[in-house]
């Protein structure tokens, strides 16, 4: 397999084919890549349709960064192929990066310059036409308005993720890539972002979001997740729960500490999560799980009621299940 990218050609030409390209942002197949000894992401394939918001989950060490980067043309796979943007990642990085942000999990920005000044630089590297009418217009779209004199290294977490968002979309890009955009940011700032993200998906741009949490994950349009380098589900929230064939309970006692140490060495009982008082016993083998849970019918000061899974019953039950490469 060939390593070499080509610049991609006529920018006209390129632009031409972003507008009337298909369906799909992003659609590869096959991908594979390892570091040393480690494979961190093998044979994955997915398709993400324009203008949709995608969320990217999965442990720490999982291989979703590695993913991203060759998405974007920063990483060559050792193995698959595919296209992003209609462009084919293997062959024309350079050029899918011209239309890409790109945001880190950290704050890349320069802490030295302000709001404003950072704006304009990131407008200028770019090419981006009446850089200081821009970074005023990007202001003014995230709500930094009274922030531009302000330092970027003082900002709080959830300010300096608006600047990295507005410094990613400068360029009007067509494609977001977002490794874990929100980490550390208070719930607060963190809905602002999200609603930020709704927004330019409904201009069209497509997000890739890489998330740990649930509540993110189910504001995308639809999910992926992977762990240890496999993909083991994606779809729509609900398609993703109702593939997992978890079947649920919850029960309350008087120390669910030490119940869910008990139900965990229970037979027919495969995933057992404390939840304040109560705790979510799940299972796959629908009878089991049912004839484990009538064990304890003697117990009166258990209360044990059906329960559906939620997603992140069905995250749990994957990363169990799950084989880590790296040990």
């Amino acid at each position: 397999m060939s390593g070499r990218e080509v610049d991609g050609g006529d920018l006209a030409a390129q632009d031409s084919a972003l507008a009337t390209g298909p369906d799909y942002a992003i659609d590869v197949q096959g991908l594979s890549k390892s570091f040393g000894t480690n494979q961190v992401v093998h044979n994955l394939s997915m398709r993400v349709r324009r203008g949709q918001i995608y969320g990217f989950l999965g442990p720490n060490g999982s291989g979703k960064t590695t993913t991203i980067r060759m998405l974007c043309g920063l990483l060559t796979p050792d193995e698959g192929h595919g296209t992003c943007l209609g462009m084919d990642i293997l062959t024309q990085g350079r050029a899918i990066r011209r239309h890409v942000g790109y945001m880190t999990q950290k704050f890349s920005l320069y802490a030295d310059l302000s709001v404003r000044e950072n704006l304009e630089f990131i407008a200028r590297i770019y090419g981006v036409p009446d850089a200081e009418a821009a970074a005023a217009e990007a202001i003014v779209a995230l709500g930094l308005e009274g922030r531009e004199r302000q330092l970027a290294g003082d900002l709080s977490g959830g300010w300096k993720q608006r600047l990295a968002l507005g410094a990613c979309i400068l360029p009007k890009p067509q494609l977001l890539l977002l490794d874990e955009p929100t980490a550390g940011v208070d719930p607060k700032a963190r809905r602002e972002f999200w609603a930020q993200i709704h927004d330019l998906a409904a201009e069209g741009v497509t997000v890739l979001v890489s998330t740990h949490y649930m509540d993110e994950a189910e504001r995308c349009h639809e999910i992926a997740y992977i762990a240890y380098g496999e993909l083991l589900a994606q779809g729509t929230v609900d398609e993703v729960v109702a593939g997992s064939a978890l079947h649920m309970w919850r029960v309350t006692g008087p120390d669910p500490a030490a119940l869910a140490r008990e139900l965990m060495e229970v037979p027919g009982i495969e995933l057992v999560a404390p939840f304040g008082t109560s705790v979510h016993v799940g299972g796959r083998d629908r009878a089991a799980l049912e004839r484990a849970v009538a064990s304890f019918a003697a117990r009166e000061e258990l209360v044990w009621r059906p329960d559906s899974p939620s997603l992140e019953d069905v995250f749990i039950d994957l990363i169990n299940r799950s084989r880590d490469n790296f040990r």
